[in-house]
């Protein structure tokens, strides 16, 4: 038996079959309903020609379904690939074309256009979140394929699957055939070129990256209230957390948006033990929490991932003082790098703590933070040149800039790679100044990332005005990239100069002058309403 994250589920429905497993909203499933649908839907999508080394795109909103096909396919020695639902179809068009999928699966909002892009690249394309059965009309279906723009009905295959099984038939295929060191997901994110790059984690880095004690909640802490997280099902944060809630055989709480309306919701709702929120969503639940609200339940309050204001980690503990507030730090190529725990947290102002359990961290002589242990991802899908430049010697270069104490604390102090992190994603700057092209008004446009205490950085454009033309609002700027880049990638920041600063021989932006220079001007964002409210993770 090796580290198959499909038995995660499997355990903790042997252990604790009718407690709750997860829930979305009002909607909830037991441990024993989640095992059982994620074998149905695996014998669904094994008959839709899913097998072991493929790979399946699945592109929804957050969903208890997602669940379901994430199981399956570990369970199928299948790689889920979660593709980002904020993603227009001409971007999810690149992202499942780098994916090469066995099968495309979307939800009923996306369904034509998922149809569409399975259509052009001739494979399948499923839809969940129907409410049809299993007929003589998807038969047809599956003889069509999507050549005519038409889908599989996945619920109506799995519910199929379900009732064969119930009649004594055989639930899902064999699992004895997966590995620990097969692939079981494939994250999707971006490089500085804007290309998608897909993160391949086996089976035994996700089940080592959430086992109690290497994840990040204590071992009893959240008690059986389970774990509340504000991150999405297409972002490995989100996962990272419904796999450490089901180790401990505890319920995963979902929300389809992180607003601070409802994950409060979900928290009186759900009385979860522990609640991961990054810095921007603390901010507004903070702010919407009036003293009526009865968060006693938390026993764990954390925060991380993009820069941690101090203030922050006190405004915690004053609306949550039965609580521990830890720090942490990690990513979606290496898992959970470093902890500033409860007790450091008043010692080690800014610091995002040490290394993790079964994790090495350094700093490089040139200050690139990198790190090394049994999580590190296998590798980039089928581009090893990448692949090369990000692990060196078995250590992942993060991109981060920073240094560590004489007891091993470390600061994380910038970014050495163009990429933006900007609440959880990464957005390429030259993804979004191509969208940039033929605003009017303006005769030059850079993107940078810029720091910033609620996102960890934001999207800044740079923006070269038309003689005599005024400078467009942050408002006006969004507006006009809306058709072609997901919300997060929009520029929240405006910033009028009066050039570009590029190199002599390619005409390239200098992204670290251009930082520096706006830096030293350190005046406020440009135009009205510069820095834009949003919602991370799932609404921005």
């Amino acid at each position: 038996m090796g580290l198959l994250v499909g038995d995660i589920l499997a355990r903790a429905a042997a252990g604790r079959p009718g407690a709750v497993g997860a829930t979305l909203g009002g909607t909830s499933a037991t441990f024993a309903d989640l095992d059982a649908a994620a074998d149905h839907t695996a014998a669904a999508l094994a008959g839709l020609g899913v097998g072991r080394g493929h790979i399946v795109a699945w592109w929804t909103g957050t969903s208890l379904r997602c669940l379901d096909g994430f199981v399956a396919a570990a369970r199928l020695g299948a790689a889920y690939a979660p593709v980002s639902p904020l993603l227009g179809p001409d971007e999810a068009a690149a992202a499942v074309g780098h994916l090469r999928p066995r099968l495309l699966v979307a939800d009923a909002a996306r369904a034509g256009d998922a149809a569409r892009i399975a259509g052009g690249l001739g494979i399948p394309c499923a839809v969940v979140g129907t409410t049809g059965d299993a007929s003589t009309a998807d038969a047809s279906m599956a003889d069509r394929g999507t050549r005519d723009g038409t889908a599989h009905d996945l619920d109506a295959r799995t519910a199929t699957a379900a009732r064969r099984n119930g009649t004594g038939g055989t639930a899902g295929p064999a699992r004895a055939r997966v590995a620990e060191d097969d692939p079981h997901v494939v994250y999707l994110t971006s490089g500085t070129t804007g290309a998608p790059k897909g993160v391949v984690v086996s089976h035994r880095a996700g089940w080592l990256r959430s086992f109690p004690g290497a994840g990040t909640f204590s071992l009893g802490v959240t008690g059986g209230g389970g774990i509340l997280t504000c991150f999405p099902l297409h972002h490995y944060g989100g996962w990272h957390y419904v796999l450490e809630a089901w180790h401990g055989g505890h319920p995963i709480h979902l929300v389809e948006r992180a607003t601070a309306d409802d994950m409060l919701a979900t928290a009186e709702r759900w009385r979860p033990g522990g609640l991961y929120a990054i810095p921007a969503v603390w901010d507004r639940l903070l702010a919407a929490a009036g003293p009526d609200l009865d968060l006693t339940s938390v026993r764990q309050a954390d925060t991380g991932t993009s820069a941690t204001p101090p203030d922050l980690l006190v405004r915690i503990r004053d609306r949550l003082p039965q609580a521990t507030t830890s720090v942490f730090y990690g990513s979606t190529e290496a898992g959970h790098h470093t902890t500033l725990p409860d007790w450091d947290v008043p010692d080690h102002p800014g610091s995002v703590g040490r290394a993790a359990p079964g994790m090495r961290v350094r700093v490089s002589v040139d200050g690139e933070v990198c790190v090394t242990g049994p999580t590190l991802m296998t590798g980039y899908l089928r581009d090893p040149g990448a692949t090369a430049a990000a692990v060196v010697d078995g250590w992942y270069r993060t991109g981060d800039l920073g240094h560590l104490d004489a007891d091993g604390y470390l600061t994380v102090t910038g970014r050495v790679r163009e990429v933006i992190r900007t609440g959880g994603e990464t957005v390429s700057p030259t993804e979004v100044e191509a969208a940039l092209r033929g605003l009017p008004g303006v005769r030059d446009a850079a993107v940078v990332g810029l720091p910033d205490e609620r996102w960890g950085e934001v999207v800044c454009a740079a923006l070269v005005p038309d003689d005599g033309a005024a400078a467009p609002t942050v408002e006006a700027v969004r507006a006009h990239v809306a058709g072609r880049l997901a919300p997060f990638k929009q520029p929240r920041r405006v910033e009028v100069v009066g050039a570009v600063p590029r190199t002599g021989a390619t005409g390239q932006v200098q992204r670290t002058l251009l930082r520096e220079s706006l830096a030293r001007a350190g005046r406020p964002a440009a135009a009205a309403g510069a820095v834009v409210a949003g919602t991370p993770s799932g609404g921005r």
